[in-house]
């Protein structure tokens, strides 16, 4: 209200003031040559413009010169205005902003440019006619977000939706994307456009920072980051569920652990909690939590869980430690060399000596619809304890029928008992009139064809059967 009543006196001023001077000059000009000699005078010295009214788009914070240059001025005035406000009368500044000045004669200069000097600016001469000379100013201004809410930090819990917002501002209007920083989005992409985007189904997946960028060309790109916290209750991943080791070794049991809030972790042997020993210790990496067990004792051996809780839930996962020997793992290629025997090779690890061995192996009898096991052949194969606790064995079964299929499972016993039955191992053997030229064939036809064909639905005997006899 004061400002808005200043400018009306200042321009009520300038007015008189503008008036004044020009009853002055009428004055001096009709002393000694009469009104007829002043008219003409006017008619033939009328003030005119010698720049032309422009748009200028300037940036915020830079120094803008608007022009304005009269010829035949007389003893008339010059007055800058905007809208009612004027800003200068002559050479008499009337603004109280310090930022305004006039240079070189009547050019209006302002410095530090701010988005709210936007707008039209007048150069007025006080002629009869007021002619006038309009300049518009248009402001840029870089990029700036606001984000919603204030402070960039989100929570949301698992399996809900959320939208992360951000408000940008600046002139031109700026175009907004959003991104993840050091990954993708949930859908895959590097970034959407949008001033808003929704998440759907969160879980811990989808928690991070977010990054919201506006440019607009004017100045550096601005960017906010956004932070989603999402809330769930403990997941757990076990490493290994069936850990292996012997008396008198090391273990370490190991489970991977999420979830927001942080979860507190304890471990249990059988329903008893796992007590902190010298021997026995607990070490946390990130979501690693591992229990390590130094000098294994029998005591030792047994199942373990997992234990995790945090407001929202708890979970458990079983692992179990033991003495018993590690599942066969077979080493044999699947084609044999030989058309009436096979060598199978495997490899079993267990710390204390092994009693016992059983292999079991049987024919399947198949065509390319129909596949009927035989019965199992159960043999104790001989073998030698030399490795501490790794024991690479071989069996050579003898008497097998040519160009068939055969599956075969392998368990090994040591003082702790048998271990868990291998998983099934499929083998063939050569067909009767077997040559080393086929040899070459069946084996560029295995490398076409094995990753085309699923070997327990169409086993590969029958295969280069097929394949052999086209």
């Amino acid at each position: 209200m004061e400002s808005r009543k200043f400018a009306n006196v200042s321009l009520t001023l300038v007015t008189v003031l503008l008036y004044g001077v020009r009853a002055l000059a009428v004055a001096v000009a009709y002393n000694g040559k009469g009104v007829n000699s002043y008219e003409s005078n006017i008619v033939t010295q009328a003030p005119s413009f010698t720049t032309t009214g422009q748009t200028f788009r300037v940036v915020i914070g830079d120094v803008l010169v608007l022009p304005c240059e009269v010829e035949n001025l007389g003893n008339l005035v010059v007055l800058w205005r905007r809208g009612n406000s004027v800003l200068t009368a002559k050479n008499i500044m009337v603004t109280r902003d310090s930022r305004f000045r006039l240079v070189d004669g009547l050019n209006l200069e302002i410095s530090a440019i701010m988005p709210q000097d936007a707008g039209d600016y007048v150069c007025q001469i006080s002629d009869i006619e007021n002619k006038v000379q309009t300049h518009t100013v248009e402001v840029l201004v870089p990029p700036s977000i606001r984000t919603t809410p204030l402070n960039g930090q989100l929570t949301a819990r698992k399996g809900g939706t959320i939208t992360l917002e951000c408000k940008p501002s600046g002139n031109p209007v700026p175009s907004v994307f959003w991104s993840k920083k050091d990954s993708v989005l949930p859908s895959g992409e590097r970034s959407v456009e949008g001033s808003t985007i929704t998440l759907e189904k969160v879980d811990r997946h989808q928690a991070g920072i977010y990054q919201c960028t506006a440019e607009n060309g004017i100045g550096k790109p601005a960017t906010v980051d956004m932070t989603l916290d999402v809330l769930y209750p403990p997941e757990i991943e076990v490493e290994k569920s069936w850990v292996h080791s012997g008396e008198g070794y090391r273990a370490e049991l190991v489970c991977l652990v999420h979830g927001e809030p942080d979860p507190t972790v304890t471990w249990y042997q059988d329903s008893f909690l796992v007590a902190p020993t010298e021997r026995r210790y607990v070490e946390t990496r990130g979501n690693k939590h591992i229990l390590t067990i130094k000098e294994l004792q029998p005591s030792d051996f047994g199942n373990y869980s997992c234990v995790a809780d945090n407001s929202l839930g708890k979970n458990k996962k079983f692992m179990e430690l033991s003495g018993r020997p590690s599942p066969a793992v077979f080493r044999s290629a699947p084609l044999g060399r030989s058309k009436d025997s096979f060598n199978l090779t495997w490899l079993v690890e267990s710390y204390p000596p092994l009693e016992e061995v059983r292999l079991l192996y049987r024919k399947v009898l198949m065509n390319e619809s129909y596949q009927h096991p035989s019965k199992w052949t159960d043999v104790s194969p001989p073998f030698e304890n030399r490795e501490p606790n790794t024991h690479l064995m071989s069996y050579n079964i003898q008497h097998l029928d040519p160009s068939s299929v055969y599956e075969a499972l392998v368990q090994a016993k040591n003082r702790y008992g048998w271990n868990e039955v291998s998983e099934m191992f499929q083998f063939y053997t050569r067909a009767a009139d077997f040559t080393e030229d086929q040899e070459m064939n069946e084996l560029e036809l295995v490398a076409s064809w094995s990753t085309r064909i699923v070997p327990s639905l169409v086993p590969l005997s029958i295969i280069l059967s097929i394949l052999l006899s086209t």
